[in-house]
């Protein structure tokens, strides 16, 4: 699907980073419990009680500590990428500690690694993933040196080290596409569900979302904002007379002519049919009633261009301001909306404020 209109209050972006760390942090805590649950089972299926024992043990509780301290501790409370990626850099360096005292490059745990890989690949990137794989490429340079007397015994035996590191380069860049193809999908999901697929603009539902945002900080930061509603005063004298066709082009020269009085701040949606509802942050009342009057001028300075004519359009507008009008978005979407119907009433091609007798 294409949007040629996209621009001013339109979606842009996906939009969805903070769900979608938040869905990836619960999913980083399993694994990194898993991790522990694992090493656990193997000490204790091993039944090992040398001098290795202890040194594992104490990785294990480490570790686990840490786990419990960063997530459930909320020592870093915002979820972001570097918080992921500094979980797998201590994922990483609790796994070469366990394999340097259960055996190192021929301990059966040197999958583990494969762990720390498909959990960069899945949340942080390509360019992170492959900081990742350097590191698990020097993390076996170190255990292979470590494991003999000779020193340089792990160079003679570069095909054996290759084959170790080949599956997880692989599962590296795999992971690493489908991770990318997946939320790519993802973010095509979103932009269609929260578009007016006629326009290209947000839909109510994304308008909704968004307005709700803004009240709240609105109310944290006592910053001003203005709701405005316009409505299409002869859409359906359009579509009577041109048909439909000439009916879509007339919301879509609405949307082009209100997008160009916008900032690029302004949120801007088809609230349904020929309504449309523009959201105006940090906007004072004066701002705010300039602009709804300079969307009002400039549809009324453009006609339709329709089956050769030149057709006269005109929109009703109306406003409301936080907080003068109210302590709720509701509230203030009512008030606006009064307001346009004023303007309706007082024959059409308006501009009502909330409050103001009709004109």
């Amino acid at each position: 699907m294409d949007y040629p209109f996209l621009g001013k209050g339109q979606i842009e972006a996906p939009g969805f980073e903070a769900d979608e760390l938040k869905g990836f942090a619960r999913t980083i805590a399993e694994i990194e419990w898993l991790l522990v649950i694992l090493v656990l089972l193997y000490q204790i299926v091993q039944g090992r009680d040398d001098d290795s024992a202890g040194p594992i043990y104490l990785g294990i509780m480490i570790y686990a500590g840490f786990v419990i301290g960063f997530r459930y501790f909320n020592i870093y409370r915002n979820e972001s990428r570097w918080k992921i990626a500094m979980e797998t850099w201590a994922m990483l360096g609790f796994i070469t500690w366990i394999l340097f005292h259960s055996g190192r490059l021929e301990s059966p745990l040197v999958n583990l690694y494969l762990l720390t890989i498909v959990t960069s690949a899945l949340t942080l990137g390509k360019l992170i993933t492959m900081l990742e794989m350097a590191l698990v490429v020097a993390c076996y340079v170190f255990l292979g040196y470590s494991s003999t007397d000779d020193s340089l015994f792990w160079l003679y035996n570069a095909g054996d080290f290759m084959s170790q590191l080949a599956p997880m380069l692989l599962v590296a860049y795999i992971t690493t596409m489908l991770s990318a193809d997946i939320r790519s999908a993802l973010s095509r999901i979103k932009i269609i569900s929260e578009t007016d697929e006629l326009t290209g603009i947000y839909n109510v539902r994304a308008f909704t979302s968004i307005a709700n945002r803004t009240h709240k900080q609105s109310l944290r930061y006592r910053h001003p904002y203005a709701i405005v509603m316009i409505d299409s005063d002869n859409l359906k004298s359009v579509n009577d007379t041109y048909g439909h066709e000439a009916g879509n082009r007339l919301l879509k020269l609405t949307v082009t002519c209100a997008q160009q009085s916008l900032r690029e701040t302004d949120v801007f949606a088809r609230y349904g049919g020929d309504e449309f509802i523009a959201l105006l942050p940090q906007t004072k009342p004066d701002g705010a009633y300039e602009v709804a009057e300079r969307i009002r001028k400039l549809i009324a300075a453009t006609p339709l261009d329709t089956q050769g004519k030149q057709v006269p359009t005109t929109v009703s507008v109306g406003v409301a301001y936080y907080p003068e009008h109210g302590e709720e978005l509701a509230v203030i979407m009512n008030r606006a909306d009064q307001a346009l119907y004023n303007s309706k009433r007082a024959g059409r091609n308006h501009t009502t404020v909330s409050g103001d007798p009709a004109p």
